[in-house]
């Protein structure tokens, strides 16, 4: 998954018009930091200057391309959200209704902080009244509806094998810290973290109610109990193989695999009819599981309970419960000493609730007339680079060929935003309750995807807004989302970005990395169709997977902070899409005028403004502990390593910047990753 583009690409001569007509300055000529030799560090080499004038701000992880990308649709939102809420008359049930009331419910601080965790009394007395493994069930199933997703994932997704259906999903899950490795690590910064979480429950138990002695025994039961539930949690690495977690299981086998476990009660009341199958990802977690609802006694999981219940609400209740959440899960994990603003975090969780009425405004009244005809135009040209490479590959055979050449033309192009929008009309939004305004989005959500089960596949379904700074593959449907507001790049507000910045951002950086995913370690496995199904040659496997190896390796030789690596096979797939996408990138803007006719640009040449563009579409400065928590616990890269590590492998970098043996970056060519 990547973000980040723009559009409106024109011939490199019009875009030298504009350069001379007006005085602005290039981006990527005043980013650089001329002290460093780009084959040591071309990541701090492209973006270093730009690091030094713009430190990272008190309330964010990171500062770069995508925060004021992302402050830029903040605003946009923001306005949105102003305005709605100053509607007197809005409609009941219509969009900007909603969108108003809950705004306004999260900007009153003053009833918030009256109400402390109020709005949860019934949650929590529901939770006290448990005394059975039955109540648990039961009170699982309305946690997985209102607010959190505790003991294990659930969800209604494609069959991987099956893609024309949907099925019901059941993997590892219900940890409180971001992956199994935080229980586990014993490196200074993992031991310090496991601690302050303990010191984290035991003040948010004491928020509930308890005393500190209770609150303290409780943080340490906690403790042990998520500890052994990441102890049966299969690595991050090991969850990437898709064969290797599709499980399908009849209902009578789940209830067998966990029958301390009440399914039939847990399915019913989150509104399913009938279930015949399910699939689980890791039958062994269940089963270890299925343990420990014994093991560990009723109280014992009251108090897990309980806490999954505060803990997803935190953000919607008084300052004194948000802030010990935010200090927990945003100063110890990622670094960051200061909250953002109230109206930023307002409008950031308006908008996860009621993205999708948000979209419809923001198309409407932010949204440049074109933005879908331009993307896709950008999307085709990178689609025919890769047909080409194909084509032309001399370790994949015909067979194989002809089958990927076909998944490639099938693959679907979702741009700008969708035809048609969900329809939110029987979602309960009012004035009267920040916390309860949240609850009911999540359960509005959860029941629009289980009345899929048992219903056709809607392939034009989309799964990020317009307003959404990112972009996807998804396997199952072989298509790529690429929202609208992708449109942004920083620097050339008024005028056009010329073709090198285009084509590398754009097209390399997200249609490239996206496309790639169809056929990386894990989208190989995937038909054109989107079903599970092994489509390859076995000598070709052999050849892509020894491939895939070198840039396992690759990785694994980086270090990202401290000591700690990064871990080539968890991460091997991004790796893949960013080497294959800035290389189709380049090839495609090899076909622009700019290229051929070496038009110089604030200095630059063009071969130096594509790989500096590329650059520039991760520059992204990030705390040390942020760094550190992505490693652990993130499919991809820290941004650094997304830069200097495909680039090492290309050719034309070398000599582009004189890259020669001895600088830091410099990879013998037998080293160096070629894929597609």
């Amino acid at each position: 998954m990547k973000r980040s583009l723009f559009l409106l690409f024109v011939a490199g001569a019009a875009v030298c018009s504009l350069y001379a007509q007006q005085t602005i300055s290039d981006p990527l000529a005043a980013n650089r930091d001329t002290t460093i030799k780009p084959g040591d560090d071309f990541f701090h080499y492209a973006n270093g200057t730009w690091f030094k004038q713009h430190p990272i701000p008190a309330n964010e992880s990171n500062n770069g391309l995508w925060q004021i990308i992302q402050d830029t649709v903040n605003a946009q939102v923001r306005t949105i959200c102003e305005s709605s809420a100053k509607l007197t008359n809005a409609p009941r049930g219509s969009n900007k209704q909603k969108i108003g009331d809950y705004f306004r419910s999260g900007m009153d601080s003053v009833a918030l902080n009256a109400h402390g965790i109020v709005g949860l009394k019934d949650e929590l007395a529901a939770i006290d009244a448990i005394t059975s493994l039955t109540g648990i069930a039961e009170r699982v199933a309305h946690m997985h509806m209102i607010a959190s997703s505790p003991l294990f994932r659930f969800g209604v997704a494609q069959d991987d094998r099956i893609s024309s259906k949907y099925a019901i999903f059941i993997g590892q899950g219900g940890l409180s810290l971001p992956n199994r490795r935080f229980y586990f690590d014993t490196d200074a910064r993992a031991v310090d973290i496991r601690r302050q979480f303990i010191r984290h429950l035991s003040n948010m138990f004491q928020i509930m109610g308890y005393d500190t002695g209770r609150a303290s025994q409780a943080a340490t039961g906690l403790m042990k109990l998520e500890t052994a539930l990441a102890q049966s949690s299969r690595k991050l690495e090991d969850t990437r193989d898709p064969v290797k977690n599709y499980n399908k299981m009849t209902f009578a086998q789940l209830r067998s695999t966990m029958p301390y476990f009440d399914w039939n009660l847990f399915v019913k009341l989150l509104g399913f009819s009938r279930v015949d199958t399910v699939i689980v990802g890791q039958p062994e977690f269940l089963s270890a599981l299925n343990g420990y609802l014994k093991t560990f006694s009723v109280d014992e999981w009251k108090n897990y309970l309980r806490y999954s219940l505060v803990r997803g609400v935190a953000q919607f209740l008084d300052d004194k419960t948000a802030t010990e959440s935010f200090h927990f899960y945003s100063t110890v994990l990622r670094g960051v000493p200061e909250q953002k603003p109230r109206w930023e975090r307002v409008v950031q969780h308006t908008d996860n609730s009621l993205g999708e009425l948000i979209g419809q405004v923001y198309v409407a009244e932010y949204l440049p007339a074109g933005t879908k005809e331009k993307l896709l135009e950008i999307g085709t040209a990178i689609k025919r680079v890769y047909a080409e490479r194909i084509k032309n590959l001399d370790w994949m055979g015909s067979a194989t060929k002809a089958k990927a050449l076909a998944k490639l033309e099938k693959i679907i192009m979702k741009v700008g935003y969708p035809d048609h929008w969900k329809n939110l009309s029987s979602m309960q939004i009012d004035g009267s309750s920040y916390v309860h305004n949240a609850m009911n989005a999540n359960a509005w959500y959860v029941r629009y995807n289980v009345a899929k089960f048992g219903k056709p596949v809607d392939r034009t379904e989309w799964d990020m807004e317009p307003q959404t700074y990112n972009a996807y593959y998804n396997p199952s449907n072989n298509e790529i989302c690429v929202p609208g507001c992708n449109i942004i790049v920083p620097g050339f507000e008024r005028v056009m970005a010329d073709d090198a910045i285009l084509y590398s951002i754009i097209g390399g950086g997200t249609f490239g990395h996206e496309i790639t995913h169809g056929f990386d370690d894990q989208g190989c496995q995937y038909d054109e169709q989107g079903n599970l199904s092994n489509w390859w040659t076995t000598e070709d496997s052999t050849k892509f997977f020894s491939k895939t190896k070198m840039i396992v390796d690759q990785f694994n030789e980086y270090v990202a902070v401290d000591s700690l690596h990064i871990n080539g096979d968890q991460t091997q797939g991004e790796n893949i899409a960013d080497l294959a996408g800035v290389m189709m990138g380049y090839e495609a803007f090899k076909s622009t005028s700019q290229f051929k006719e070496k038009q110089i640009i604030a200095g630059l040449t063009p071969d130096e403004r594509y790989f500096l563009g590329y650059s520039f579409g991760w520059m992204i400065n990030m705390r040390p502990e942020s760094i550190a928590s992505l490693v652990k616990s993130d499919v991809h890269s820290p941004a650094q390593f997304r830069v200097i590590g495909p680039l090492m492998d290309i050719p034309e970098v070398y000599t582009t910047f004189h890259i020669t043996p001895g600088d830091k970056m410099y990879r013998p060519e037998n080293l160096r990753v070629k894929i597609w």
